[in-house]
């Protein structure tokens, strides 16, 4: 059973999977899809048609707006947010207000190990590829390749990082290696890929 701590929402119709806790004032809607074994933190919004994976950390007072896919092992900092909108307005030109369902939500989407920093704003429509860190406080406006490094406003790329989570060395032309696991990898035209052997 998820381990839901009072004073916590969880909405009708939100899926929380076994051995995941919910801190409280974090509030789940329903249609929110969380994995196995994650960690919700205090204050955390998880919003409608948001997916979590299994064994996912989600610091106190991040805010996951939907439609967005978080794969598995991902960690999310406090006050980390996710934007669903890349043109938002409270009312259309006639001054009509715009109401849910009038406009296109697009998601975010976190690969397999990723980590985003405290304070970091990730667009609408934006995809961060698997073990990439961005940094504390970065606004991400475009894609994230595997292993990036992601720092700044708006976020570019400034290093590697392996699964480990360490900064990796050039070690000789697209070789990178993790000075923590030993672990090489290979750089190539859509990020880095980890070397066999």
């Amino acid at each position: 059973m998820p381990d839901i701590k009072p004073e916590a929402v969880v909405e009708e119709g939100a899926i929380v999977g076994e051995g995941t806790v919910i801190w409280p004032a974090a509030v789940i809607r329903t249609g929110a899809i969380i994995g196995q074994n994650c960690t919700v933190g205090r204050w955390v919004y998880v919003d409608t048609d948001v997916t979590l994976g299994n064994n996912c950390k989600i610091q106190d007072a991040a805010q996951l707006y939907g439609p967005s896919e978080i794969a598995d092992g991902v960690f999310v900092g406090p006050d980390a947010l996710f934007v669903n909108d890349r043109n938002p307005r409270a009312i259309d030109p006639d001054g009509s207000i715009i109401v849910s369902g009038s406009w296109t939500r697009q998601g975010v989407s976190v690969a397999r190990g990723a980590s985003i920093g405290a304070g970091a704003i990730v667009h609408a429509g934006v995809s961060i590829g698997e073990w990439a860190m961005i940094g504390a406080g970065a606004v991400v406006t475009r894609d994230v390749e595997p292993y990036a490094l992601a720092t700044g406003t708006p976020a570019k790329r400034v290093g590697w990082v392996g699964e480990a989570g360490h900064r990796l060395i050039s070690e000789a032309g697209d070789l990178w290696l993790c000075l923590v696991s030993g672990k090489a990898y290979r750089e190539g035209v859509g990020g880095l890929e980890g070397v066999d052997g």
